[in-house]
């Protein structure tokens, strides 16, 4: 959004006006008093970072809704493998090729749900402990909102283009409800910080914990410090084997937090071993960070999973679970190889797993997508409509909304007048603009 500014020329703004929390001005002695910890004064750049996680769960939310309920209604081809000629032509959908670029992105929406309730509890925990004197909260949170918010803002994103692109030809068109939807959205992997540069504050923490770890100085600071610990004493120094992923949804979850403590220790060894400059390390310390909120993504999807749930529904959530999980996890295999996370037969077969997920999860997508109950004013999209009568939404919007259809154009080439009626006057305007 392109902000304007204002001047104010011998205005006196009141000492009431003084929008600070923690900052203080003497009102008659106009001392300035710092804030006790000067971390604070990031507390509402970090509740923009918490809720910013699940805003993007609603942006990946609506996009998948469209996604889901076109390729649905969408039909194209017979299958191949079907001998009766008389068959319907197959819904998009059921091509896997379409299911790997949209599911995937359904199961990642409810993975950011849970993870941006879990980040509203840790930032009003957090401003309650701040309100009594405590600040043990506030590095936790500033570094996980920070990590948080690159990844799941570049994933809504990315959300939105893939299921355009999975739509075929009308996914382009004005009716498809992408349009503004991604004009709205492409802000937000920069505002409040860019995506690249901000994994530097999670990474940084991640290896000063790391660090702290390996000098095993005293009780843990925090449980991050005692997760490296056990790490180091545990999995790292004794060779732990690889973990079995496809028995043990806790197994999972583990793989995710070993891969994540192997990077961290990997930067801590490049960092403050090998003192290697900080600049030179951007890269590797961004696939530290994007690992850690991987992690914790993973974590808070499992957790939610132990909740009051009924069967159906948690056997709903608990196959979505396992295909984010393996969804990402095949994206990021070398990294889990290499931290001796899962072995390479496992990783190898992901894929197959993956489609077996999908074939799971395609009978109840629509449903699936249905209980986000976004309505179809938020959507603004023929190809998304909740009654699926797509094409006639289509017509509706070409033959009657169009402005265009008010106008009249001249047929006759070599006249000046384009619109007719209007004398030509118009192409001035349309030359000044050439």
């Amino acid at each position: 959004m392109d902000n304007g500014y204002m001047l104010f020329d011998h205005h006196r703004i009141p000492h009431s006006a003084m929008l600070s929390n923690y900052s203080r001005v003497d009102p008659n002695t106009c001392t300035y008093s710092r804030p006790s910890n000067p971390a604070v004064v990031y507390g509402s750049l970090t509740a923009v970072r918490a809720s910013i996680i699940m805003h993007a769960r609603l942006i990946m939310a609506r996009a998948v809704t469209i996604a889901v309920r076109y390729t649905c209604v969408r039909r194209q081809f017979q299958d191949r493998d079907n001998n009766d000629s008389s068959a319907p032509e197959l819904s998009v959908i059921d091509y896997p090729t379409v299911q790997i670029r949209i599911l995937p992105l359904l199961a990642t929406a409810f993975a950011l749900h849970y993870t941006g309730e879990a980040m509203q509890t840790l930032y009003q925990s957090t401003c309650a402990d701040i309100d009594k004197g405590d600040f043990s909260k506030l590095a936790i949170l500033h570094a996980q909102s920070s990590g948080l918010k690159s990844l799941c803002t570049e994933l809504a994103a990315n959300s939105i283009e893939t299921c355009r692109r999975a739509m075929g030809g009308h996914g382009f068109g004005g009716g498809s409800g992408f349009i503004q939807l991604n004009n709205d959205y492409l802000s937000k992997p920069t505002v409040e910080g860019d995506n690249w540069m901000i994994t530097q504050q999670t990474a940084s923490y991640l290896i000063k914990r790391m660090a702290a770890a390996v000098a095993g100085k005293g009780e843990p600071s925090d449980d991050l410090e005692k997760a490296c610990r056990l790490w180091l004493e545990r999995e790292h120094d004794s060779s732990a084997p690889p973990l079995s992923i496809f028995d043990s949804d806790e197994q999972l979850v583990q793989a995710f937090h070993r891969r994540s403590r192997y990077l961290t220790y990997q930067a801590y060894v490049e960092r403050e071993v090998k003192k290697r400059s900080w600049n030179s390390l951007l890269i590797q310390l961004r696939k530290v960070s994007h690992a850690e909120s991987q992690s914790i993504l993973v974590t808070n999807f499992h957790n939610a999973l132990r909740t009051s749930l009924s069967p159906a529904l948690r056997g709903h959530l608990q196959t979505l679970f396992r295909l984010f999980a393996y969804y990402t996890m095949d994206a990021e295999a070398r990294d889990f190889l290499k931290a001796d996370a899962v072995s390479d037969e496992h990783l190898d077969m992901l894929p197959e797993k993956i489609q077996e997920l999908m074939t799971q999860i395609r009978p109840h997508a629509v449903r699936l997508v249905d209980s986000w109950m976004i309505p179809d004013f938020l959507l603004d999209s023929a190809l998304g409509r909740y009654d699926g009568r797509v094409y006639e939404d289509l017509y509706h919007r070409a033959h009657r909304l169009n402005p265009l259809n008010e106008i009249t154009f001249n047929p006759y080439y070599k006249s000046d007048e384009i619109v007719m009626g209007s004398g030509g006057d118009e192409l001035e305007k349309i030359m000044a603009k050439l």
